[in-house]
């Protein structure tokens, strides 16, 4: 029996892994619902391992590169790519970002204007993360939980783990040293009147923002790097910040509602990178920082890997039947 600490997104996937390698797995969380004590919740969503090379190590794009098919077994995934803008005045940061990362093309005010006619006139160049998508983490949560209930694995919500388990994956609350933990503010915009499909990031040299798309005339907008270990709900600077944010990308936005507002804190390591440590018998998972559902499923092959070494088909199914 293998048992894991934290029904969140890192826990849920190395459960998902270790049951697909047959493994008897129980899952312990103090919250009573999937995803509803995870930092995940306030997440983006976005599988842009592209666009996240402008300040991440390249293991972020060989560890994220496969993100999307993983996920796409799992939860409905928007493979609609990403782009990239900026206002007149801050057309250098485009030029900036393109030098520092790949797997993109560039776009003018044309192409821009058939991709997302909300935009049209808005913005005269852009960058096209042609292989980027997106999901809904919270959907992605509830489903990835269902799948791994299905597969024969027990989470055992509103139950605190034992003082011993097999993995760790609570986030913040690990005893590691060397984890930090790193503000996210987001907010949920409802606004009907526009329309878009895919993925934008607005780019500012102060602080880049995102706007991802949740369907129904919701969309969710964030900032992608808040150096902070407050936790205290999201302030009016920022709010404002991310609310101009979204004014600049289409005026209409001046008209939406909050629909919520949320801040969580992200854990995360010197380097930005998740790791696997081991401390006195027991194997932790953290650190996945802002790039949690592009990383995680990585991360949760490398883990069961260690875990439960890959067996041949019989081997698999002789474990499945004992």
């Amino acid at each position: 029996m293998i048992t894991i600490a934290g029904a969140g997104l890192a826990g849920l996937a190395c459960a998902f892994e270790l049951a697909q390698r047959g493994a008897a797995v129980t899952v312990y969380e103090r919250g009573e619902i999937p995803g509803d004590s995870s930092v995940a919740r306030f997440a983006g969503g976005m599988l842009a391992p592209w666009c996240e090379r402008e300040s991440a190590e390249e293991q972020v794009i060989t560890l994220g590169s496969r993100a999307s098919d993983w996920w796409s077994k799992i939860t409905p995934v928007h493979r609609r790519g990403t782009l990239v803008v900026a206002p007149a005045r801050d057309r250098a940061e485009l030029t900036r970002f393109a030098r520092r990362t790949s797997g993109h093309r560039c776009v003018d005010a044309a192409e821009i204007s058939t991709m997302e006619p909300a935009l049209a006139r808005r913005f005269a160049q852009g960058l096209f993360f042609a292989g980027e998508a997106h999901l809904d983490p919270r959907r992605a949560l509830r489903d990835l939980s269902a799948k791994v209930q299905a597969m024969g694995a027990q989470i055992r919500y509103g139950t605190p783990a034992p003082t011993r388990v097999t993995l760790d994956c609570t986030g913040m609350t690990a005893p590691l040293p060397g984890l930090r933990p790193v503000r996210g503010e987001m907010a949920v915009l409802h606004c009907p009147d526009v329309d878009i499909s895919r993925t934008l990031r607005l780019l500012h040299p102060r602080m880049p923002l995102y706007l991802v798309p949740r369907g129904d005339g919701h969309f969710m907008i964030g900032a992608t790097m808040i150096e902070s270990s407050s936790d205290r709900p999201v302030t009016l600077r920022s709010l404002s910040e991310l609310l101009n944010a979204a004014f600049t990308l289409h005026p209409a936005f001046a008209e939406a509602s909050v629909a919520e507002t949320g801040a969580g804190l992200r854990p995360a390591f010197a380097d930005n990178l998740p790791r696997l440590t081991e401390q006195d018998g027991t194997l932790y998972l953290n650190g996945l920082y802002r790039h949690g559902f592009l990383l995680a499923p990585a991360m949760a092959q490398q883990a069961a890997a260690r875990l439960i070494p890959e067996t041949t088909d019989e081997d698999h199914r002789e474990r499945q039947t004992a």
